[in-house]
Parts: structure tokens; C-alpha cells; sequence
């Protein structure tokens, strides 16, 4: 084609599209459809609000505004008068401030004087702006009772770069609701949008200033490399230069989405050794070495792989079994629980400081809990645990002075859960112990709260079920572990004291069955007797969950994906 037909058509085509993206277009906007995940921020008032202080609202609507946007501040009574046609309808407004050079005096003083009626919150750290993706002020998103942004964009078109009109031609953010409201996708879900760009923090960095050598590597190895390396679960190592530079896009999209490192907590409730996240630092840090060139920078300052034993994220296990023998999955079709027993054949009691169980054949392997028993007893279930795999969960690992006893002679029973994979597939998983450096000063359990006896009904998208579980002598916790399923919403632990007090020990606003952490504390707590350990867990058996199997099904106790668990495992010392 001749260079000045194809100037020509590109022109032709950027004046004749319309202003907004309509629905054949919606897929371009690839934040449509992106389950927002809990966020904690201040308000004007100095108070923490998360995403998961609003359950009850079936929709949310978040604003990106500054204090300096004329833009944004003309929208301000058109705001305040959606927020107040759809307060009965269950719909909240939350406004977000993610701009660098508006201070929390500035915002407040904002707030006030154009009389925000709704929540006004300050991203300092952009944490809400690298979430949802927003890139300027005035931005609407709108989240479903999901929390998956169904529309994303202007909140009309009245005011523009170049002019503003007395009325609207059309109300994008106020039809996107009503649509919305009425069980209908948004006619159209994703508009342009005229108005102040919100500069990044990663954007102000030096390009060149940060490098591989000198940041990144000791960030990685902090960060990632303990599940991304060879012979684990992660799909792709990060041990090196190369590996970071050839999955450095995906790197920079989960980390600002804030997909990974993966962790759920609400980060008001408790204080866990191995959280996770990411702070706002590293993240502006890395997307700035990725947007700069990923520039090497001297080799000689490449801190040292850390040697890891042959993918153990325990460090190499003192102990290793086998399961007796290899088990051949079948293509398709459901595969009941598996269970197999092998001897310790240690002569005397041994104390196990910490224990990983790993898959032979991860594409197969669903989970894996591993018991101890007596020497030739016949009992398989009511057993205690030794550890175990599940998606996302870490190994038991215990602090010094902490064991678990495993008696002399006993024999371990292991329960696999195998799913199907579309061919024939085989598997013989092992399990690690290391033993502690001498006898602990304290013995570790594990005790559950458990509700088997729940129903929950079709279509119930917030079903509540409640399991307790008494000490009933004094203990230390140590940590916790909530189990559910696909259809698994919320769940929440709390521990009741005998005074009356009562303290949220942990909450998992957004339950996610891939993601099975432990939880360990930082810091133990006391559990004097009579403390009740209350669970409270929500469920999703609704069309809006993308993972429920059946929406039309009343769902029990199984030991199947799509039926349902309620445990809150929790792990003490007494």
C-alpha cells in the first residue's frame, strides 16, 4: 500500500471513531473483568477503609479525583447527586486521591469546601491507582458485588478538553449503574476520558537509576524465588538476568494488580511472619527497572543465588518418603480420595521442626495431607497431621524450640486428592521432615473449628456459616489456616476470651481456593482456657461466581471441589 493511502486511512480512523468505545469494543479495555482485590487507605478523617467494608452495597463506584483537576472538581455536584439518587439502592461511592503532589491537608481541605458527601481516600503509595489502572482524574470504575470492574471511564460527556456543555449527551456512569442494577451488562462498559493525568511514582525515578545488579536480583531472590526456581509449583523460574528480562511484562502487570506475591489478609488483623505482599517501594522499584530497559549494571554486585535443595523450600529435609508406591490417575471422571500408609521405622520418638509435602506430578496432584498413626493400626481419618500441599500453601515450618512429635514405630498415612488432567497421568509425591536441633521446649498441635452440617442454597450468594471450637486448657497460637472450596467467599477468625474480649485474629475478605496460606503470627497469643476460636465463613453459590460448578445446586459437606468444606484450622501449643 502506498505510504500516503495508509497516512490517510490511519487518520480517517482516529477522527471517525467514536468518542466512546462501544460494546464490540468492550474487550479492549483489558481492566474490564478484573476482580479487584481487598486495599486498605485512610479517609480524610484519618480512619482505615478497605474494599471489604462494604459487603452489604451491590455495587461500588470509585472516583479518581485532585484537588487541581478542573475537570474533575466541575463533576463534583453531579457525584454527589448519583451518590444520593442510588444510596437506597444499595450503591456506594468512594473517591480516591492518588495524585503526588496533593498532600492529606490539601484533600481534606478539598473535601470540605466542595462538600464531598461520600468517602474521600488518600493513595499516597498508589496502591488504588495501580489496582484498577486508573490514569486520570476524573475516572469512574465501576465493581459489581464481585468486586470485578464493570465499567471503566468518563462520567459523561458534558465537559471535555476543549468544551463544556450545560447537559450531558450521554450519561455513561449513571446508565452503566441503572444497566447494572437491572441484572444487564452496561450498554456501553468503557469510555475515554478527558482529563488530568496521574503521574506515577515509578515514572519519577531516574531511568537507568535502578538496575539488575545492584536492586533487582536481591528483590527476587527476597521476593520470588522461593516458589519461582526448579521443582515447584510456579510456572516459570526467576533465578537469573534472562528469566527476569523474558517475563518482565507479566512481572510488572501482577505485581501492580497486586496478583502477586499472592496473600489475602486484611492487613488490619494480625501481624503474620510470612506475609507476602509486596510493599509500594520494591513494586514502583521494579516497574521502573522494566519501563527504564531492565539495564543490567555491574555484574560484580549480583548478589549470589541462594542454593536451594532440589526445590525443598524447607532447605534439605533430614528425612524424605516415599509414597509406596506409584498411583495412575485416570484421564477424566472423578477419583476418590487416595490413601496410603508408610512406615517411619524410627526406634525411638523424634521431634519434627518443620514438614513439606511434594507433589510427584504437580498437573495432577490436587492436594496432600499427611498423618501419623500407631504401627499397625487400621484408622484413617480422626488422625493427627503432620503437613501437607495444597494450592498456594506453604510448608509446616515451626519457630526454635517448637516440635512435633512424632512417636517411635509410627506409621504415616497419606490422603491424596488427584484430579484428572484429560490424559492418563502418574504419580508418586514424597514428603519431608527436618528434625529440630534438640527437644523442643513446647509441642505444636493442630485443632480445627469445623461446621459440617451446613446447606447452602441455590443462588445464595452470601451464605453464612459459623464453627467454634473450645481450649479448654491454656495454649498459644501459633497460627491459622481457613479451608473452603470454589464457592468459598469470606472467611474470618475471632478469638472470644473468657473476660468477654474479643479479638479478629485473622480475615480473609476475599477467599481465594487457589491461594491456601498458613497464616503464622508474628508475635503468639495467649489463649487462656475457655477462649473460644469462632469461624465465620461466607459462600457464593451464585451465577456471579465464575468458579461455582452449579448455581442451581444445594451444596453439603464433600470431600469433591464442588462440593464444600468449612474448616479453620488453627495450630497451637499447650
Amino acid at each position: 500500500m502506498h505510504r500516503s493511502l495508509q497516512t490517510l486511512l490511519l487518520l480517517l480512523t482516529l477522527f471517525v471513531t467514536p468518542y466512546y468505545a462501544d460494546a464490540a469494543d468492550n474487550d479492549k479495555d483489558r481492566r474490564l473483568g478484573r476482580q479487584i482485590p481487598n486495599f486498605v487507605l485512610s479517609n480524610t478523617k484519618g480512619k482505615d477503609l478497605a474494599l471489604a467494608d462494604y459487603p452489604e452495597y451491590k455495587l461500588l463506584v470509585f472516583v479518581f479525583l485532585g484537588t487541581e483537576c478542573p475537570i474533575g472538581n466541575s463533576y463534583i455536584p453531579d457525584l454527589n447527586t448519583l451518590a444520593t439518587k442510588y444510596k437506597s439502592q444499595k450503591v456506594g461511592f468512594v473517591a480516591v486521591n492518588s495524585n503526588l503532589s496533593d498532600t492529606t491537608a490539601d484533600i481534606t481541605k478539598h473535601a470540605e469546601e466542595y462538600d464531598i458527601q461520600f468517602p474521600v481516600v488518600i493513595d499516597s503509595d498508589q496502591i488504588a491507582a495501580d489496582i484498577f489502572g486508573a490514569e486520570r482524574t476524573p475516572e469512574a470504575f465501576i465493581l459489581d458485588q464481585r468486586r470485578t470492574i464493570r465499567y471503566a471511564g468518563r462520567i459523561d460527556d458534558r465537559i471535555g478538553y476543549r468544551f463544556k456543555r450545560s447537559k450531558a449527551q450521554r450519561a455513561d456512569l449513571d446508565e452503566a449503574i441503572s444497566e447494572l442494577l437491572e441484572g444487564e451488562s452496561p450498554t456501553i462498559a468503557s469510555t475515554e476520558v478527558d482529563g488530568c493525568k496521574i503521574t506515577r511514582k515509578y515514572d519519577l525515578i531516574e531511568k537507568g537509576a535502578i538496575t539488575y545488579a545492584s536492586h533487582i536480583a536481591k528483590l527476587l531472590q527476597t521476593r520470588c524465588q522461593n516458589c519461582h526456581r526448579p521443582n515447584t509449583a510456579a510456572p516459570f523460574e526467576l533465578l537469573t538476568y534472562d528469566d527476569a528480562r523474558n517475563w518482565s511484562e507479566m512481572i510488572k502487570e501482577t505485581v501492580l494488580q497486586r496478583r502477586m506475591p499472592p496473600w489475602n489478609a486484611d492487613p488490619r488483623f494480625g501481624d503474620f511472619e510470612n506475609d507476602l505482599h509486596m510493599p509500594p517501594k520494591e513494586i514502583s522499584m521494579l516497574t521502573a527497572w522494566i519501563d527504564g530497559g531492565m539495564p543490567m549494571g555491574d555484574e560484580s554486585k549480583i548478589p549470589a543465588t541462594p542454593e536451594y535443595s532440589d526445590g525443598w523450600q524447607i532447605g534439605e529435609p533430614d528425612h524424605v518418603f516415599e509414597m509406596p508406591r506409584e498411583y495412575k490417575v485416570k484421564a477424566n471422571g472423578t477419583v476418590a480420595y487416595q490413601y496410603f500408609v508408610t512406615p517411619t521405622d524410627f526406634k525411638e520418638d523424634v521431634w519434627v521442626q518443620a514438614a513439606e509435602a511434594r507433589p510427584g506430578n504437580w498437573k495432577a496432584v490436587h492436594h496432600i495431607i499427611v498423618y501419623y498413626r500407631p504401627k499397625g493400626s487400621t484408622q484413617f481419618r480422626r488422625l493427627k497431621s503432620l503437613g501437607g500441599f495444597a494450592p498456594g500453601e506453604e510448608p509446616t515450618v515451626l519457630p526454635d524450640g517448637i516440635g512435633m512429635k512424632l512417636p517411635a514405630g509410627s506409621e504415616l498415612v497419606w490422603q491424596l486428592h488427584y484430579t484428572p488432567t484429560g490424559k492418563p497421568e502418574v504419580d508418586r509425591s514424597q514428603f519431608a521432615i527436618k528434625f529440630c536441633k534438640e527437644e523442643p521446649k513446647k509441642e505444636a498441635e493442630q485443632d480445627l473449628a469445623i461446621n459440617t452440617r451446613f446447606r447452602i442454597p441455590p443462588g445464595a450468594d452470601s451464605h453464612k456459616v459459623v464453627a467454634s471450637k473450645t481450649v479448654n486448657r491454656e495454649s498459644t497460637l501459633l497460627a491459622l489456616m481457613p479451608h473452603m472450596h470454589v464457592r468459598g467467599k469470606s472467611f474470618t477468625y475471632k478469638a472470644i476470651f473468657p473476660d468477654g474480649r474479643v479479638e479478629t485474629l485473622l480475615s480473609v475478605p476475599f477467599y481465594d481456593f487457589n491461594w491456601q496460606h498458613e497464616y503464622r503470627l508474628k508475635t503468639p497469643i495467649k489463649l487462656p482456657a475457655g477462649t473460644v476460636i469462632e469461624c465465620e465463613a461466607y459462600f457464593d453459590n451464585s451465577n456471579d461466581n465464575p468458579a461455582n460448578p452449579d448455581p442451581a445446586k444445594w451444596v453439603t459437606w464433600g470431600d469433591q471441589t464442588w462440593e464444600e468444606m468449612m474448616i479453620g484450622f488453627f495450630t497451637v501449643t499447650r
